[in-house]
Protein backbone atom coordinates (compact mmCIF):
# COMPACT_ATOMS: atom_id res chain seq x y z
CA UNK A 1 0.00 0.00 0.00
CA UNK A 2 1.28 3.30 -1.20
CA UNK A 3 -0.13 6.67 0.23
CA UNK A 4 1.64 9.52 -2.14
CA UNK A 5 1.38 13.78 -0.91
CA UNK A 6 -2.11 13.11 0.65
CA UNK A 7 -3.39 16.07 1.84
CA UNK A 8 -7.05 17.46 3.26
CA UNK A 9 -8.11 20.96 3.62
CA UNK A 10 -11.40 21.86 5.28
CA UNK A 11 -12.91 24.95 4.31
CA UNK A 12 -11.91 27.83 4.63
CA UNK A 13 -8.38 26.90 4.96
CA UNK A 14 -8.07 24.30 7.84
CA UNK A 15 -5.36 21.62 6.62
CA UNK A 16 -6.00 18.24 8.14
CA UNK A 17 -3.04 16.62 6.30
CA UNK A 18 -0.41 18.34 4.52
CA UNK A 19 1.93 16.08 2.15
CA UNK A 20 1.33 12.43 4.01
CA UNK A 21 3.57 10.04 2.15
CA UNK A 22 4.41 6.36 3.62
CA UNK A 23 4.59 3.26 1.96
CA UNK A 24 2.99 0.34 4.03
CA UNK A 25 4.09 -3.46 3.16
CA UNK A 26 1.64 -5.95 3.04
CA UNK A 27 1.29 -7.74 6.46
CA UNK A 28 2.50 -4.84 8.25
CA UNK A 29 1.18 -3.51 11.47
CA UNK A 30 1.66 0.86 11.29
CA UNK A 31 0.61 2.58 14.46
CA UNK A 32 -0.16 6.38 13.28
CA UNK A 33 0.30 8.14 16.32
CA UNK A 34 -0.60 12.00 17.55
CA UNK A 35 -2.01 14.01 19.64
CA UNK A 36 -5.87 15.19 19.73
CA UNK A 37 -6.22 16.95 16.19
CA UNK A 38 -3.18 16.39 14.92
CA UNK A 39 -4.61 14.61 11.71
CA UNK A 40 -4.09 10.72 12.28
CA UNK A 41 -8.07 10.09 12.38
CA UNK A 42 -8.54 12.35 8.76
CA UNK A 43 -5.70 9.89 7.33
CA UNK A 44 -7.75 6.84 8.38
CA UNK A 45 -10.57 8.61 6.88
CA UNK A 46 -9.49 9.00 3.38
CA UNK A 47 -7.71 5.66 3.57
CA UNK A 48 -11.17 4.33 3.91
CA UNK A 49 -12.90 6.52 1.89
CA UNK A 50 -15.23 8.30 4.52
CA UNK A 51 -13.13 11.30 3.51
CA UNK A 52 -11.92 12.80 0.01
CA UNK A 53 -8.79 14.33 -0.08
CA UNK A 54 -7.80 17.72 -1.63
CA UNK A 55 -4.25 16.40 -3.22
CA UNK A 56 -2.91 13.29 -3.39
CA UNK A 57 -2.64 9.50 -4.43
CA UNK A 58 -3.66 6.33 -2.68
CA UNK A 59 -2.37 2.71 -4.09
CA UNK A 60 -3.63 -0.34 -2.48
CA UNK A 61 -1.00 -2.51 -4.51
CA UNK A 62 -1.17 -1.42 -7.79
CA UNK A 63 -4.77 -0.49 -7.63
CA UNK A 64 -5.20 3.45 -7.16
CA UNK A 65 -8.32 3.95 -4.80
CA UNK A 66 -7.45 7.97 -4.67
CA UNK A 67 -5.55 9.82 -7.46
CA UNK A 68 -7.13 13.23 -7.12
CA UNK A 69 -4.97 14.21 -10.13
CA UNK A 70 -6.77 12.14 -12.49
CA UNK A 71 -10.19 12.11 -10.75
CA UNK A 72 -10.20 8.65 -9.23
CA UNK A 73 -11.84 8.23 -6.15
CA UNK A 74 -13.32 4.75 -5.32
CA UNK A 75 -16.18 4.54 -2.83
CA UNK A 76 -15.84 2.96 0.21
CA UNK A 77 -17.68 -0.44 -0.34
CA UNK A 78 -15.46 -1.14 -3.63
CA UNK A 79 -12.00 -0.75 -1.62
CA UNK A 80 -12.24 -3.80 0.69
CA UNK A 81 -11.29 -2.38 4.08
CA UNK A 82 -12.60 -3.20 7.19
CA UNK A 83 -13.22 -0.65 9.16
CA UNK A 84 -13.00 -0.65 13.67
CA UNK A 85 -14.20 2.59 14.97
CA UNK A 86 -13.70 4.43 18.62
CA UNK A 87 -17.03 3.60 19.57
CA UNK A 88 -17.46 0.20 17.93
CA UNK A 89 -20.54 1.01 16.44
CA UNK A 90 -22.56 -2.03 16.70
CA UNK A 91 -26.33 -2.10 16.07
CA UNK A 92 -27.99 -2.29 19.34
CA UNK A 93 -31.46 -4.07 17.98
CA UNK A 94 -29.31 -6.81 16.07
CA UNK A 95 -27.86 -9.51 17.71
CA UNK A 96 -23.83 -10.88 17.27
CA UNK A 97 -24.51 -12.94 13.82
CA UNK A 98 -26.80 -10.28 12.60
CA UNK A 99 -23.86 -7.43 13.12
CA UNK A 100 -20.95 -9.60 12.31
CA UNK A 101 -22.76 -10.55 8.99
CA UNK A 102 -24.28 -7.10 7.44
CA UNK A 103 -21.36 -6.05 5.85
CA UNK A 104 -21.98 -9.67 3.76
CA UNK A 105 -25.83 -8.80 3.90
CA UNK A 106 -25.17 -5.74 2.04
CA UNK A 107 -22.77 -7.77 -0.40
CA UNK A 108 -26.05 -10.11 -1.52
CA UNK A 109 -24.13 -12.73 -0.63
CA UNK A 110 -25.84 -16.17 -0.10
CA UNK A 111 -27.03 -17.17 3.02
CA UNK A 112 -25.10 -20.35 3.16
CA UNK A 113 -21.63 -18.45 2.65
CA UNK A 114 -22.81 -15.71 5.21
CA UNK A 115 -23.65 -17.94 8.28
CA UNK A 116 -19.89 -19.89 7.10
CA UNK A 117 -17.77 -17.05 7.10
CA UNK A 118 -19.97 -15.47 10.50
CA UNK A 119 -19.27 -18.68 12.35
CA UNK A 120 -15.66 -19.17 10.91
CA UNK A 121 -14.48 -15.36 12.19
CA UNK A 122 -16.70 -15.69 15.40
CA UNK A 123 -14.55 -18.80 16.25
CA UNK A 124 -11.60 -17.39 15.71
CA UNK A 125 -12.42 -14.94 17.93
CA UNK A 126 -13.61 -16.50 20.61
CA UNK A 127 -16.77 -15.34 20.29
CA UNK A 128 -19.00 -18.33 18.56
CA UNK A 129 -20.93 -18.41 21.90
CA UNK A 130 -21.75 -15.22 21.78
CA UNK A 131 -23.85 -14.67 18.42
CA UNK A 132 -27.30 -15.06 20.00
CA UNK A 133 -26.70 -12.46 22.16
CA UNK A 134 -27.36 -8.60 21.83
CA UNK A 135 -24.51 -5.80 21.85
CA UNK A 136 -26.11 -4.81 25.95
CA UNK A 137 -25.27 -8.19 27.20
CA UNK A 138 -21.91 -8.38 26.64
CA UNK A 139 -18.63 -6.84 28.04
CA UNK A 140 -16.41 -4.47 26.52
CA UNK A 141 -13.91 -6.71 25.46
CA UNK A 142 -16.59 -8.89 23.93
CA UNK A 143 -18.16 -6.06 22.19
CA UNK A 144 -14.96 -4.96 20.84
CA UNK A 145 -14.60 -8.27 19.48
CA UNK A 146 -17.87 -8.08 17.20
CA UNK A 147 -16.67 -5.06 15.93
CA UNK A 148 -13.33 -6.27 14.99
CA UNK A 149 -14.76 -9.82 13.55
CA UNK A 150 -17.72 -7.19 11.73
CA UNK A 151 -14.61 -5.61 9.74
CA UNK A 152 -12.75 -8.93 9.13
CA UNK A 153 -15.50 -11.11 7.90
CA UNK A 154 -15.59 -9.38 4.13
CA UNK A 155 -12.06 -10.53 4.56
CA UNK A 156 -10.21 -6.64 3.57
CA UNK A 157 -6.98 -5.96 2.01
CA UNK A 158 -6.57 -3.40 4.94
CA UNK A 159 -8.08 -3.26 8.49
CA UNK A 160 -8.07 0.13 9.65
CA UNK A 161 -8.64 0.89 13.17
CA UNK A 162 -9.33 4.71 15.18
CA UNK A 163 -8.53 4.85 18.84
CA UNK A 164 -10.27 0.98 18.84
CA UNK A 165 -9.34 0.80 22.66
CA UNK A 166 -10.34 4.14 23.88
CA UNK A 167 -13.65 2.76 25.45
CA UNK A 168 -11.77 0.02 27.49
CA UNK A 169 -10.34 0.21 31.35
CA UNK A 170 -6.48 -0.04 32.26
CA UNK A 171 -6.05 -3.72 32.28
CA UNK A 172 -8.56 -4.69 29.28
CA UNK A 173 -6.52 -2.55 27.23
CA UNK A 174 -3.30 -4.72 27.77
CA UNK A 175 -5.39 -8.18 27.08
CA UNK A 176 -7.00 -6.25 23.84
CA UNK A 177 -3.70 -5.33 22.62
CA UNK A 178 -2.62 -8.39 22.86
CA UNK A 179 -5.54 -9.94 21.16
CA UNK A 180 -5.16 -7.92 18.62
CA UNK A 181 -1.50 -8.03 17.85
CA UNK A 182 -1.37 -12.09 18.23
CA UNK A 183 -4.86 -11.81 15.39
CA UNK A 184 -3.15 -9.77 13.29
CA UNK A 185 0.18 -11.69 13.10
CA UNK A 186 -1.67 -15.24 12.27
CA UNK A 187 -3.70 -13.26 9.40
CA UNK A 188 -0.74 -11.48 8.26
CA UNK A 189 -3.70 -8.64 7.14
CA UNK A 190 -1.95 -5.01 6.53
CA UNK A 191 -3.50 -3.09 9.48
CA UNK A 192 -3.30 1.11 10.41
CA UNK A 193 -3.90 1.98 13.97
CA UNK A 194 -4.85 5.42 14.66
CA UNK A 195 -4.19 6.42 18.54
CA UNK A 196 -3.26 9.03 20.63
CA UNK A 197 -1.85 6.14 23.52
CA UNK A 198 2.23 5.44 22.59
CA UNK A 199 1.61 2.01 24.58
CA UNK A 200 -0.74 1.46 22.14
CA UNK A 201 2.61 1.93 19.87
CA UNK A 202 4.93 -0.06 22.17
CA UNK A 203 2.86 -2.72 22.31
CA UNK A 204 1.46 -3.32 18.24
CA UNK A 205 3.37 -1.09 15.75
CA UNK A 206 6.05 -3.00 13.40
CA UNK A 207 6.56 0.95 12.35
CA UNK A 208 5.16 4.13 13.74
CA UNK A 209 4.14 7.25 11.76
CA UNK A 210 3.99 10.21 14.09
CA UNK A 211 1.71 12.88 13.00
CA UNK A 212 1.39 16.64 14.38
CA UNK A 213 -0.48 19.64 13.12
CA UNK A 214 -1.23 17.10 9.97
CA UNK A 215 2.07 16.31 8.75
CA UNK A 216 4.29 13.39 9.56
CA UNK A 217 7.39 13.90 11.56
CA UNK A 218 9.11 10.77 11.82
CA UNK A 219 8.62 6.95 10.65
CA UNK A 220 10.40 4.03 11.75
CA UNK A 221 10.56 1.61 14.15
CA UNK A 222 10.08 1.71 18.07
CA UNK A 223 13.78 1.84 18.81
CA UNK A 224 14.68 3.75 15.98
CA UNK A 225 12.50 7.24 17.51
CA UNK A 226 13.03 6.43 20.73
CA UNK A 227 16.93 6.63 19.92
CA UNK A 228 17.12 8.97 16.95
CA UNK A 229 14.08 11.56 17.49
CA UNK A 230 13.86 13.40 14.05
CA UNK A 231 12.47 16.57 16.11
CA UNK A 232 12.04 18.23 19.64
CA UNK A 233 8.20 17.09 19.19
CA UNK A 234 9.16 13.90 18.85
CA UNK A 235 11.46 13.65 21.15
CA UNK A 236 8.52 14.93 23.73
CA UNK A 237 5.71 13.19 22.53
CA UNK A 238 7.18 9.80 22.31
CA UNK A 239 9.16 7.83 25.31
CA UNK A 240 8.29 6.96 28.84
CA UNK A 241 9.24 8.57 31.34
CA UNK A 242 9.05 11.90 29.33
CA UNK A 243 12.72 13.05 28.34
CA UNK A 244 14.55 15.81 29.90
CA UNK A 245 14.88 19.00 27.56
CA UNK A 246 17.46 21.72 29.14
CA UNK A 247 18.58 25.18 27.22
CA UNK A 248 22.31 24.68 26.29
CA UNK A 249 25.24 26.13 24.67
CA UNK A 250 27.22 24.02 22.69
CA UNK A 251 31.01 24.54 23.27
CA UNK A 252 33.02 22.26 20.80
CA UNK A 253 33.72 19.28 22.93
CA UNK A 254 31.23 20.10 26.17
CA UNK A 255 27.49 21.29 26.42
CA UNK A 256 27.10 23.93 28.36
CA UNK A 257 23.97 23.92 30.80
CA UNK A 258 24.99 26.84 32.93
CA UNK A 259 26.06 24.53 36.18
CA UNK A 260 26.20 21.22 34.33
CA UNK A 261 28.51 20.77 31.67
CA UNK A 262 27.80 17.77 29.38
CA UNK A 263 31.10 16.45 27.92
CA UNK A 264 29.46 15.37 24.76
CA UNK A 265 30.82 16.48 21.11
CA UNK A 266 28.27 19.79 19.92
CA UNK A 267 28.04 22.30 17.56
CA UNK A 268 28.58 25.76 18.66
CA UNK A 269 26.12 28.04 19.55
CA UNK A 270 22.56 28.00 20.96
CA UNK A 271 21.04 24.09 21.64
CA UNK A 272 18.07 22.57 22.74
CA UNK A 273 19.74 19.08 24.78
CA UNK A 274 17.87 16.16 25.36
CA UNK A 275 18.83 13.30 27.54
CA UNK A 276 16.21 10.21 28.46
CA UNK A 277 15.72 9.33 32.54
CA UNK A 278 16.67 6.36 31.05
CA UNK A 279 19.97 7.21 29.99
CA UNK A 280 20.75 9.39 33.39
CA UNK A 281 21.14 7.73 36.43
CA UNK A 282 21.91 7.65 40.15
CA UNK A 283 23.90 4.80 41.59
CA UNK A 284 27.49 4.29 43.53
CA UNK A 285 29.45 3.72 40.79
CA UNK A 286 29.19 3.73 36.91
CA UNK A 287 26.30 0.87 35.53
CA UNK A 288 29.06 0.98 32.60
CA UNK A 289 32.61 1.84 31.63
CA UNK A 290 32.18 4.66 29.76
CA UNK A 291 29.16 6.47 31.43
CA UNK A 292 29.83 9.86 32.36
CA UNK A 293 30.17 10.94 36.06
CA UNK A 294 28.00 14.29 36.76
CA UNK A 295 28.62 17.14 39.51
CA UNK A 296 26.80 15.29 42.40
CA UNK A 297 23.06 16.67 42.67
CA UNK A 298 20.41 16.77 45.45
CA UNK A 299 17.78 14.29 44.79
CA UNK A 300 14.48 16.90 45.27
CA UNK A 301 11.94 14.07 44.30
CA UNK A 302 11.50 10.57 44.06
CA UNK A 303 8.41 8.96 42.08
CA UNK A 304 7.52 5.52 41.21
CA UNK A 305 6.77 5.02 37.56
CA UNK A 306 5.40 1.16 37.51
CA UNK A 307 8.13 -0.66 39.70
CA UNK A 308 10.91 1.86 38.97
CA UNK A 309 11.93 4.77 40.88
CA UNK A 310 12.83 7.65 39.29
CA UNK A 311 14.39 10.98 40.79
CA UNK A 312 13.92 14.49 40.16
CA UNK A 313 17.66 16.05 40.60
CA UNK A 314 18.52 19.23 41.39
CA UNK A 315 22.08 21.58 40.68
CA UNK A 316 21.93 25.08 41.39
CA UNK A 317 19.42 26.04 37.95
CA UNK A 318 19.28 22.58 36.55
CA UNK A 319 16.79 19.94 37.24
CA UNK A 320 16.72 16.67 35.29
CA UNK A 321 14.91 13.47 36.04
CA UNK A 322 17.12 9.83 36.35
CA UNK A 323 16.66 6.24 37.18
CA UNK A 324 17.68 5.42 40.76
CA UNK A 325 20.00 2.74 41.12
CA UNK A 326 20.63 3.24 45.10
CA UNK A 327 18.59 3.70 47.84
CA UNK A 328 19.22 7.08 48.46
CA UNK A 329 16.42 9.45 49.97
CA UNK A 330 14.88 13.10 49.08
CA UNK A 331 17.26 15.55 50.16
CA UNK A 332 20.31 13.12 49.80
CA UNK A 333 23.55 14.19 47.80
CA UNK A 334 23.63 12.15 44.54
CA UNK A 335 26.44 10.31 42.50
CA UNK A 336 25.02 11.31 38.80
CA UNK A 337 26.27 9.18 35.64
CA UNK A 338 25.48 9.67 32.04
CA UNK A 339 25.23 7.33 29.01
CA UNK A 340 27.28 9.74 26.49
CA UNK A 341 25.49 8.52 23.70
CA UNK A 342 21.93 9.34 25.54
CA UNK A 343 22.74 13.36 24.81
CA UNK A 344 20.77 14.56 21.73
CA UNK A 345 20.86 17.72 20.69
CA UNK A 346 18.43 20.04 18.88
CA UNK A 347 18.74 23.79 16.83
CA UNK A 348 15.46 25.12 16.91
CA UNK A 349 13.48 22.17 17.52
CA UNK A 350 15.53 20.03 14.31
CA UNK A 351 18.10 17.46 15.52
CA UNK A 352 21.81 17.88 14.81
CA UNK A 353 23.64 15.71 16.92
Amino acid sequence: MSVSNLEKVFPPNVYALRDVSVEIRDGEFLVVLGPSGSGKTSFIRCVAGLEAPTRGRILFGDRPVVDVERGVNVPPAKRNVGMVFQNWALYPHMKVFDNIAFPLKIRKLPRHEIEKRVKEVAEALEIGHLLDRYPRQQSGGQQQRVAIARALVKAPQVLLMDEPFSNLDARLRVSAREFVKSLQRRLGITTILATHDQHDAYALADRIMIINNGAVQQIGATDEILNNPANVFVAQFFGDPPINMAEGVGKGDHVDLGDVKLPVPAPEGKLQVGVRPTDIYIANAPLSPGDIELPRGRIKLVEYLGFTPVAVVAWEQTELRALMYSKLKEGDLARVFLRREGVKLFREGVRVG
